[in-house]
Order: structure tokens, then C-alpha cells, then sequence
């Protein structure tokens, strides 16, 4: 199919006015003065509403010429309060844009050719101006640099870059993701300071606010390495304008008063895991693999002895107990004894007392009761994996044993230090301490909002540990919700089928908390409704961080979705590039010619000519330099598998009505009032949950039996909350009012 021209030529003076004018002029003639064009008024009131129409029609293709070489040099002003933000279950709203077809590479190479080039850049008197005010500083300089429309001078937004990268298309239209597609993953790639954390403060907020109804609510956390604290406010101002305000915690290794407490090694489904959590943080380059593994016996060899003796492990205890396993071996062999016969410790410890110990090994020196136990176990064959476990711990000499774990105390000592204890390895009996302790199980439960600020700067190992053990339990978590739903384990009633809750996990920077333990969450999260949208600034980051090629690309092969903003690494550049194909544009080549006559007695001395030779020529749809010379806020996103958008961000815009936080000293103390203990504190638990009245009857009838069998325990008695009609009633319509 032919079009009217070859080639789009945008880039030339808006010669329409012309037209335009003449026909404006012969309108305003035909309607004032028909008879100076001998024409009856009647005639000429109809002639001029046509010339009107031409000038009309005219003037508006000029006016897109205008537009369009304005757009070149400075876009619309675009704004949105956060409650202008849309929101909706269907789709993602991520800013203004339009979809990159091959007439725009059109436009972008002809926005760079000789004859564009002026089209892009001011004026010369515009940079006369500019150079005014550096040599300058006076009211003149003041007048001429205002951001005001009515300036003719107004200097261009700060947002560096080309913007004729975007201002090719004229007609913007709001972009939006589809939200099934956000299970395969999203990636976010931008240099420092371009709009990657404006972009996730749009995408938050339209995760905290989608949903009506508790059910269809979703489950918002994000990592903050940096512990930026405009995110942290602005999560809570939209927290509390959604109504969810209790369910936002704040986990802050920067700002332990205000910080919700976490026991990152507390959950598990298999007990290795904890082994894992904590070994993982290690490095297993060369030789130190093989203390990597040591780590990971010894840790595992504390944890599993802890759970049986019906401890929940935590830091603290695990570095108490890797620097003293002699105490938790006695511990536990005293506890295994005594469940057999309590005789065989009595007996055991008179033998340790009364031991010479000039008798004992070099190793058992001053641990008498250790030798005799250990040599009970080895002549009696008594086989418990656990007990067996510590007894190999404890007959290692103190000095090689130190040697071995060398590598893992340092990074405990870490993590049970100071303040940072309190959080990571909480008191759950310390009923003093208001902070909530949060799992991940109670926050997806609840559908919880979670701020995880870990305060990168001060300690990045620290920082990596923690993050690392919070994705190695969600990992954990995945498993148990893919295997068994979140309502695995509650009543009936409670745990019949519901709908999936999803889990928008935002990791900035998250090239700072890669580890192993990230890989399975992206493989394998989204069966278990895990969104995760991924902030990092190049793919050299990625590999640096995990140490290998191979690994780096399993990373960036899991996320189908990529919005990339400025980058200053070609080769970050070119994962977007290289998925795009090639396209069509013209050349248009102009030619000339002149032949001399070479006849002496014909009247031409030489004939010339002169043409236009329009070719095609194939290029890539997009090259690096389109990425490397992005504007701030801007990005192009390549969504659906093949879509390929340019997106410009809104501006924040400042709402009166806003309630985000002047400060973080008032966030502070908003927080501290939200905090409170209440009943049941230790459990995670999902809702209340009140018995039927044939449950209440079977444990009414079960407490009359206990007084008469144990009449010690006749003061004892059990109230059991029954629902009555009206409770059932009133509590159908608070359902239904949500």
C-alpha cells in the first residue's frame, strides 16, 4: 500500500502557515467584502466558511510542526499527586508513552542527520542567554532564568539527555503492564539518580492500594539496602491512606527504635536450612570451601540440638553454642538420659567427679564430665544422630576447633552485636519490649506491607547476611505455600479454598543482597504467587556480586519483563538491544550531474540534471546510544515479550492532603504510638478464630472430667467464647462493608 509521501518531513519551517494566512485573509475578505469580489453576501458568507475550513485545516498541520520541534527540545510538564495515581486489578500503571514502532527510529535518525540537528538543539540566541547568566548575576539573570511559560527564555527542565528521544511522537498515551504478567518477574536497570526509585515509589503505591476487601488485598515488601528513608515515609503515608496502617512494619537495621524484630533463622520446614541461611554468608572460593562446609556441619549440628531441646534458634544461641558446644552437648545429653533413666546422669556425673584428672587426654583436659559421657556413649553404642553429632564436635581439640569456625565467628559476632541483636534475635518472652516480631508466614497471613531498610553503607556484610537469610526464608516459605496453601494448618472453616495471595517483592539495589539464596526465589517463586521487581543499576553488578557468568545470566533469563532507564554500560545497554530486530528506514540521497557537449556545432555547451534517490537501508531498531542518552524519569520498556514502549515518569506533585511525614523524627513517633502488645502476641496468628458451639460443648465437658480426676485443679476454669446469633450477624456485615 502507497502512502501520499515517501518520507515524513517533520524536520523543515512550517511553511502551512502560509496557506494558512492566505486563506484566512480570502475568508475575512469573502465574509466583510463580498462585493469587492462581485459576490452576493449570501455566496460570500459560504465561500468564506470554506476558506475558513482550509486555513483551519492548514493551520493545525502547521501547528504539529511547531509542536513537534518543540517537543524536540522540552516535553509537556507532567505531574501526579500520589492519589492521582490509577489503580486497578488488571493493570500496572507505570507513566505516559508510546509503543516504538520503526517510523520512530525513523524520526530518531532523522533527528540526527546534518539537516536535524538544528531542529534539536536551541536557538543561538537561547545559548547567549545561558552564557549571560554564568558571566553574570544580576535581577536580569533572575528574570531570565524563571521556569515560567511566559519566559521566552525559560531554561530547559534539568533532566540532562536527549530529549528528542521521546519528543519524536507527539500523541502520549498512559502505559500500563498487565498484572498476570508480573509473575515472570520484572527487571529495572538505571545508573544513579535517573528515576529508578520515583519509578518504585509508583509501582508501591498501587500495590498498597489495589484491592478492597482483606482477600483481595496483596502482600507489599521491599529491600532497601541504602535504608532510604523517603521510601520508608512514603510507604507509610500510603500505608495509612489506604487504611492499612496496622499492617506496616518497619524492619531497620539504621533505626533499631523504630524497627519491627525478625528472627531470620527462627522459620524453617527442614532444619538444614538454618545451617544454610548462616553458611551461605560465607565465602567457598578456592580452600575456603572446605571451612564453608565445616561451618555448615557444626551450625547444623547446634540447630538441630537447639529444636530438640525445644529451643527456636537464633543468632545469639548459635554463636554462644558454636563458641561453646561443651554446653549444649552436656545439655542435651543430660536431656537424653533422662528420658531413658535419670539414673544414668547421676551416675555419670559421681564417675566426673571423682576422675583424677592426670588420667584424662591432652584434649579433655578440665572436662572431666565430657570425657565420661563421651566414652558412656562409644562403649554402651548409644546411637542418636544428634547426640552423635555433638560428641564428634566435642572431642576436637579447642585450638583446631576455633581454627575451623574461624571464618564463620567473625561474621556472627556481627550479627549478635550491639543493638542489631535485639532485632535479629528477638526476646519472645520479654514482654516489656512492645516491638512486633513478624514472620514471614503472620505477614502473608495478614497480607502485611513491610519496609526492610539494612542500612548497607554502615555494614554491607551485615546488610548481605541478613537480606540473604530473608530471601533464603521466603524461598522456604514458597515451598510450603506451593506445597500447602497459606491456610494449611487453620480450622476448616478458615482453611477451605482461597484465592492466591500474591507477594510483590521490590529489591533495590539488589545486586547487594545476590546470593545463591536468590536464584531459587526467581526460578521457582512465582508458583507461589512471588512477584519480584528487581532494581540495579548495570549487569556487571549482578556478576560481580554472584561471581560467575553462567549464574548472572540464570538471573537475568528469569525476568520477562525489563524497563530500562540511563545506563552508562554498553553492555547493560544491549540486553535490551539485542532482543529487538532489525527495521526498515529511507535514505534520501540527492545527486547531480553535468556532461559537457563534446559537439562543436550544437547550441548546448552541456547539459546538467539533478534528483533525488531515496533508498532503504536496514538498522537496528534501537542502539546503545539511545539508551546511554536517556533524559531522567525516562525509560524504554520491552513488556508482552515483544513490545517495545518509551515511558516517561510523572513528576511528584505536592499534595495538601498528603500524609507522608515531614520528617523521619515524626515518623518516629508515629510509629511508636502504632506499636502496642496485645493478647497472643507470640502467635501469627490470621484472624481470630471462635469455636462452633458443638467445639465449645466437647472442651466444656472436658474440663468438667479434668476437675473431678485432678480435684487440685478445681479452681481452674475454662471460658469458652460461644457465638451467639446477633454476633454472627454483625460480623457478616462488617464483611460486607469491607
Amino acid at each position: 500500500m502507497t502512502t501520499k509521501h515517501t518520507l515524513e518531513a517533520l524536520l523543515r519551517p512550517p511553511v502551512e502557515f502560509f496557506p494558512a494566512t492566505v486563506h484566512a485573509c480570502c475568508a475575512l475578505v469573502s465574509a466583510t467584502a463580498p462585493w469587492s469580489l462581485a459576490l452576493h453576501p449570501s455566496i460570500g458568507y459560504g465561500i468564506a466558511a470554506g476558506f475558513g475550513a482550509l486555513s483551519a485545516y492548514r493551520a493545525k498541520q502547521g501547528w504539529r510542526i511547531v509542536k513537534y520541534h518543540q517537543n524536540l527540545k522540552r516535553l509537556p510538564y507532567y505531574a501526579m499527586t500520589s492519589r492521582q495515581i490509577p489503580v486497578s486489578s488488571k493493570f500496572l500503571f507505570v507513566g505516559k508513552g508510546f509503543e516504538w514502532e520503526p517510523i520512530h527510529t525513523q524520526r530518531l535518525h532523522d533527528c540526527f542527520s546534518s539537516n536535524g540537528s538544528k531542529y534539536r538543539k536551541p536557538s543561538k540566541l537561547f545559548q547567549q542567554v545561558r552564557e549571560y547568566e554564568k558571566r553574570h548575576e544580576n535581577w536580569l539573570t533572575g528574570i531570565t532564568s524563571l521556569d515560567s511559560p511566559w519566559n521566552p527564555f525559560r531554561p530547559l527542565p534539568p533532566v540532562e539527555g536527549i530529549p528528542a528521544i521521546h519528543g519524536i511522537e507527539l500523541n502520549e498515551v498512559d502505559v500500563v503492564q498487565a498484572i498476570s504478567s508480573r509473575v515472570g518477574h520484572t527487571a529495572v536497570y538505571g545508573t544513579t539518580r535517573v528515576g529508578k526509585t520515583r519509578f518504585a515509589e509508583i509501582l508501591v503505591t498501587q500495590d498498597i492500594h489495589r484491592g478492597k476487601k482483606i482477600e483481595e488485598r496483596e502482600v507489599v515488601v521491599f529491600f532497601d539496602p541504602k535504608g532510604d528513608a523517603d521510601m520508608l515515609k512514603r510507604m507509610y503515608a500510603e500505608a495509612k491512606r489506604a487504611g492499612r496502617e496496622n499492617e506496616f512494619y518497619v524492619f531497620h537495621l539504621g533505626y533499631p527504635e523504630i524497627s519491627a524484630r525478625y528472627n531470620a533463622v527462627g522459620r524453617f520446614n527442614r532444619i538444614s536450612e538454618v545451617a544454610g541461611r548462616i553458611s551461605g554468608q560465607l565465602s567457598g572460593a578456592g580452600n575456603s570451601a572446605a571451612f564453608k562446609e565445616f561451618a555448615w556441619r557444626f551450625v547444623n549440628i547446634v540447630a538441630r540440638a537447639l529444636v530438640e531441646l525445644g529451643q527456636r534458634p537464633d543468632y545469639v544461641q548459635i554463636s554462644r553454642y558454636v563458641q561453646n558446644i561443651d554446653s549444649l552437648f552436656l545439655d542435651y545429653a543430660k536431656t537424653f538420659f533422662n528420658k531413658q533413666d535419670k539414673q544414668i546422669w547421676l551416675k555419670l556425673s559421681e564417675i566426673a567427679a571423682n576422675v583424677d584428672e592426670k588420667m584424662l587426654p591432652f584434649g579433655m583436659k578440665d572436662r572431666p564430665l565430657i570425657f565420661i559421657v563421651n566414652k558412656y556413649i562409644s562403649e554402651n553404642d548409644v546411637f542418636d544422630p544428634i547426640l552423635q553429632g555433638l560428641a564428634s564436635a566435642v572431642r576436637y581439640d579447642r585450638t583446631y576447633f576455633d581454627k575451623i569456625v574461624a571464618s564463620l565467628l567473625p561474621l556472627l559476632e556481627k550479627l549478635t552485636t550491639g543493638k542489631i541483636a535485639e532485632l535479629l534475635s528477638p526476646d519472645y518472652s520479654n514482654i516489656q519490649d512492645e516491638r512486633p516480631i513478624f514472620d514471614w508466614e503472620s505477614i502473608i497471613r495478614k497480607r502485611g506491607i513491610v519496609y526492610i531498610g539494612l542500612d548497607a553503607l554502615s555494614d554491607a556484610t551485615v546488610a548481605a547476611a541478613v537480606g540473604n537469610s530473608m530471601f533464603a526464608d521466603l524461598v522456604s516459605m514458597a515451598g510450603h505455600l506451593y506445597k500447602f496453601g497459606i491456610n494449611e494448618g487453620l480450622p476448616e472453616k478458615l482453611g477451605g479454598k482461597v484465592k492466591q495471595v500474591k507477594i510483590n517483592l521490590h529489591c533495590d539495589e539488589f545486586n547487594e543482597l545476590m546470593g545463591d539464596e536468590f536464584i531459587p526465589l526467581i526460578n521457582k517463586g512465582g508458583g507461589a504467587g512471588v512477584q519480584v521487581t528487581a532494581y540495579t543499576q548495570t549487569l556487571s553488578d549482578i556478576e560481580a556480586r554472584i561471581g560467575s557468568k553462567a549464574k548472572s545470566g540464570q538471573v537475568v533469563g528469569n525476568f520477562n519483563t525489563l524497563y530500562m532507564f540511563r545506563v552508562k554500560e554498553p553492555a547493560t545497554a544491549e540486553l535490551l538491544t539485542k532482543q529487538l530486530h532489525d527495521v526498515t528506514i529511507l535514505r534520501s540521497t540527492v545527486t547531480s550531474a553535468t556532461t559537457d557537449s563534446s559537439n562543436p556545432d550544437d547550441d548546448k555547451a552541456f547539459s546538467s540534471n539533478t534528483g533525488q534517490r531515496i533508498s532503504e537501508t536496514t538498522v537496528p531498531m534501537l542502539v546503545p546510544a539511545n539508551i546511554t542518552n536517556l533524559p531522567k524519569g525516562q525509560a524504554f520498556a520491552l513488556m508482552e515479550g515483544s513490545k517495545l514502549w518509551k515511558i516517561r515518569m510523572p513528576l511528584p506533585a505536592v499534595d495538601k492532603d498528603d500524609d507522608m511525614p515531614h520528617s523521619l523524627k515524626e515518623l518516629t513517633e508515629k510509629m511508636k504510638k502504632n506499636y502496642h502488645v496485645i493478647d497472643n502476641w507470640w502467635e501469627p496468628a490470621f484472624t481470630e478464630y471462635t469455636p462452633s458451639k458443638a467445639i465449645a460443648e466437647a472442651f466444656e465437658t472436658m474440663a468438667g472430667e479434668n476437675r473431678i480426676n485432678h480435684p487440685d485443679h478445681a479452681n481452674y476454669d475454662f471460658d469458652i467464647d460461644v457465638p451467639n446469633d446477633n454476633d454472627i450477624e454483625e460480623e457478616e456485615l462488617q464483611d460486607d462493608d469491607e
